[in-house]
């Protein structure tokens, strides 16, 4: 039988008829109550005795047991008997209420409102109306004085006044502003101090020609503002006084879509839906194509959206593989490019598949006419093993050995200089983001110079002029074999630019680039490309085409056939490049090699293609594989700078948002704060303007972790972490969620010397195995604690790696394990001039240098 369930008013349950379940007395709805705010997770039975009891008497564990089997009975009337509830549910120490998702009005409530959030007005304002309508009166009304309840009633209460104000500005949007009056009337009669409301009540107000009351509105708002909490009007509703006041046109009804237009681009969607219904037939090819690119864009608007688009997904592969064509499958595949941000899988299994059917499709493409893999590489993306060079293995690299990814570098590369933020000055090179140089071989770039002759611009905020040659986000070298791509350099040679090895000038927080001086075919790839078809010139200097062998001459251009070879060389090598991403992409956190391996072709290829959306993708893939060892903020600051230049002048704008997030964590890892809030006030400003609404689940969380690291009271952080973990839930983002505000806070405490949360209730997800010989040291089970510390394997290569070492190195240090204290100590000493966790954007342990010391102290 279903079960409903009501909180948002007098706790209840209604059968599947809509009909009233008997819940007997107080005491039962408290325990129902208690279990419902646990949101299915368990509560143990001491946790249930103390929420009902201030002084709990003699048999309050009975009597706890006694409610519960009342409940069962209530809830699931035709159980057998002797036969394990389904609903109402033992578990370990205590009950956990396993209601559906659905289930219950409260989260039906948050679900409405979340998903109101990316509809157009029309379709938000009755999403809105219907949430608003599950309230039957305060959240938990039985329970108003219950501690137990205090933070849900809050948080529910505040959500519902954020809707009530959504409501209202959709309503402004589809030119409805009369209705709009009296409900904000009403709600700022019980809510005065919400300044946003008063702004809507005098813009609706103002619509409807009422200019005289809505100025009145905003002068009483100011007199409640100024005399009862001795604040001003904050720079909108001055703004709004003053733009009434001049009857600025921009107040006037908008008619873009999302104001009153958003009617008719409903009417529009409506109309080319059925239309492409009509018209395309069921089961044609291009119908997979058309729910690939909706998927891809179904996935930015979070919540259900992103639940969906991942399940679709995999489905709409499958489909593809039916119909055995594998350049359908591909594009299938490849044109769910949707940036990806964190390192830890939401699905797994459904990764594996992507992976896998990527793979399938990689091996099955025909080979390009004229154009066979490079030797030491299977021809559809897969690199074979170099018996004679164990090098290329690791780098992916084979020939002379002068083109090397930034990223592939091992660790010793790693430029002392970056993880600092100062670099020497330099008296021979001007610095340019990236510089184009030409000649025989012995011309060296700025990313070329040792780093005692590259010069440092972004520690005094002033760049020389240059008087040779223009500025460019990605460098392109020619010369006789030396030519290297920013990617491409040793990393002892990458300068220093706000210590990342990319120029983070003033102008990549607001998105915008100076225009490219550079010739067509120059953009991003970082090598010299053929001239325009027909001249039959290469560039000096250039590499060997993947149709060519040393000492054999190139195809003349300009003929038929080779044009046709080109182009379609060209549009195989687009389509393996995608897949190759993509499984860069799905694999990351994975401890195999393809990943990076993958991920490294995918980038070669864009780059030699010059195809900017191509090259963004593929970066992400290098991002999400730019974690094979601690201390690599830097790198992966010169992905995210590469990104936005990349993005912004290409109207990326996914891709754009990706490199703010990315810069973000990197600048967090190296403590730059006043950078880190640059590009999460950018990546804010591209959300709200693009309607990607996950973005504020990010920025939310660094501003928690930004608190935490300039030290914030405790208390102000915890909050922050709550508040920001609240926004997670319902985001359709399973692998970033679970566990992760439990190891704030016990990360948080660490930091500040505390002992570990023990709560039995905490559901640490996949962070249990780093969590437990700390949480058992707080409980004093010292030999516990050493055992289990025993079996804790290395971190996950993802942004949470240096975190997980401190906490290991935390537990090694408490229980004298001197065998793990070394291995920590080695695995974090690349990351010592990081803060430990920052990187993640999300929470933080303080610097890795102190965890060092402390490591070092205890070893000696």
């Amino acid at each position: 039988m279903r079960v409903w369930f009501g909180v948002l008013g007098p706790v209840v349950a209604w059968d599947a008829d809509g009909r009233a379940i008997a819940l007997k007395g107080p005491r039962h709805r408290a325990v129902l109550a208690r279990l419902i705010v646990a949101r299915r997770r368990v509560v143990p039975v001491s946790r249930l005795v103390e929420d009902l009891w201030t002084e709990p008497p003699p048999g309050a564990v009975g009597a706890v047991r006694t409610f519960v089997a009342a409940l069962r009975r209530a809830l699931e009337p035709r159980r057998p008997p002797r036969t394990p509830a389904r609903l109402l549910v033992t578990d370990g120490p205590g009950y956990a209420l396993r209601a559906d998702p659905d289930a219950v009005d409260a989260w039906r409530f948050e679900q409405d409102v979340a998903a109101a959030a990316t509809l157009p007005p029309d379709d938000a304002a009755a999403r809105l109306e219907q949430a608003l309508g599950r309230w039957r009166g305060p959240a938990y009304a039985d329970f108003t004085d219950e501690g137990w309840a205090r933070g849900e009633r809050s948080r529910l209460a505040e959500l519902r006044l954020h809707a009530v104000e959504r409501q209202a500005e959709a309503r402004l949007a589809l030119d409805r502003a009369a209705e709009a009056v009296p409900d904000l009337e009403a709600h700022l009669a019980e809510h005065p101090w919400r300044e946003g409301a008063w702004r809507t009540l005098a813009l609706a107000l103002y619509r409807t020609g009422r200019q005289g009351d809505a100025l009145a509105v905003l002068r009483r708002a100011r007199t409640l503002l100024v005399e009862q909490l001795g604040v001003d009007p904050g720079p909108e509703l001055r703004r709004l006084e003053t733009d009434i006041l001049g009857q600025a046109p921009h107040l006037a009804p908008a008619t873009a879509p999302g104001g009153a237009g958003g009617a008719a681009a409903a009417r529009v969607w409506a109309e080319a839906a059925a239309a492409y219904d009509r018209t395309v037939a069921t089961g044609a090819r291009a119908r997979l194509e058309s729910t690939a690119g909706l998927l891809r864009d179904l996935s930015m608007t979070g919540g259900d959206g992103l639940r969906t688009a991942r399940q679709q997904r995999v489905a709409a592969v499958a489909a593809a593989e039916e119909l055995g064509d594998p350049e359908l499958t591909a594009r299938v595949i490849g044109t769910y490019d949707v940036p990806a941000i964190w390192t830890r899988l939401d699905d797994p299994e459904q990764a594996a598949h992507i992976v896998a059917a990527a793979e399938r499709t990689l091996a099955t493409l025909a080979p390009t006419p004229g154009r066979p893999g490079r030797p030491g590489h299977e021809a559809f993306g897969r690199e074979t093993p170099h018996a004679e060079h164990p090098a290329h293995e690791a780098t992916g690299h084979h020939g002379s050995g002068h083109g090397r990814s930034y990223h592939e570098l091992p660790s010793h590369e790693t430029p002392s200089h970056e993880a600092t933020g100062h670099e020497p000055p330099s008296h021979r090179t001007p610095s340019h983001e990236a510089t184009g140089h030409h000649g025989s071989g012995h011309g060296r770039s700025h990313h070329e110079l040792p780093s005692h002759e590259t010069p440092s611009h972004e520690a005094t905020g002033h760049e020389p002029p240059s008087h040779r040659t223009p500025s460019h986000e990605a460098t392109g070298h020619h010369g006789s074999g030396h030519g290297r791509s920013h990617h491409e350099l040793p990393s002892h040679e990458t300068p220093s630019h706000e210590a990342t090895g990319h120029a983070a000038t003033r102008r990549e927080t607001t998105g915008h680039e100076p225009p490219s001086h550079r010739p067509p075919g120059h953009e991003a790839a970082g090598r010299e490309t053929p001239a325009p078809e027909g001249t039959g010139h290469w560039g000096p200097g250039r590499e060997l085409s993947d149709h060519e062998t040393p000492g054999r001459e190139a195809p003349k251009h300009g003929t038929p056939a080779h044009d046709a070879v080109a182009r379609e060389g060209t549009r195989h090598d687009a389509v393996r490049a995608r897949l190759l991403a993509t499984v860069a992409v799905e694999s990351r956190g994975s401890r195999g090699r393809r990943g990076a391996q993958a991920a490294r072709e995918a980038e070669e290829i864009a780059r030699r293609l010059d195809d900017p959306a191509l090259l963004a993708f593929a970066l992400n893939g290098v991002f999400m594989q730019s974690f094979d060892r601690a201390g690599l903020a830097p790198r992966r600051d010169a992905i995210g700078a590469e990104l936005i230049a990349l993005s912004a002048r290409h109207g990326l704008v996914a891709f754009e948002v990706l490199g703010h997030l990315i810069r973000l964590q990197a600048r967090s890892a190296l403590a730059d704060f006043a950078s880190a809030d640059r590009h999460a006030a950018a990546a804010d400003r591209l959300g709200e303007r693009h309607e990607r609404p996950l973005v504020g689940v990010f920025t939310q969380w660094y501003r928690a972790l930004r608190l935490a690291a300039t030290g914030g009271r405790a208390a102000e952080v915890e909050a922050a972490y709550r508040d920001a973990a609240a926004r997670l839930d319902g985001a359709g983002m399973p692998g970033l969620e679970r566990g992760l505000l439990p190891l704030a806070l016990l990360c948080l405490r660490v930091e500040q010397g505390r002992p570990a949360p023990t709560d039995a209730d905490l559901d640490w997800g996949p962070y249990a195995p780093w969590a437990r010989p700390l949480v058992l040291l707080a409980q004093g089970r010292h030999a516990e604690a050493a055992t289990a510390l025993r079996a804790v394997p290395d971190p996950p290569r993802d942004l949470l790696l240096e975190a997980l070492w401190c906490l290991t190195g935390r537990a090694a240090i408490a229980v004298g394990d001197r065998e793990t204290m070394a291995r920590a100590r080695t695995a974090l000493a690349p990351a010592a001039a990081e803060l430990a966790g920052a990187g993640s954007g999300l929470l933080t342990l303080g610097p890795v240098s102190r965890h060092l010391t402390d490591l070092t102290n205890a070893l000696h």
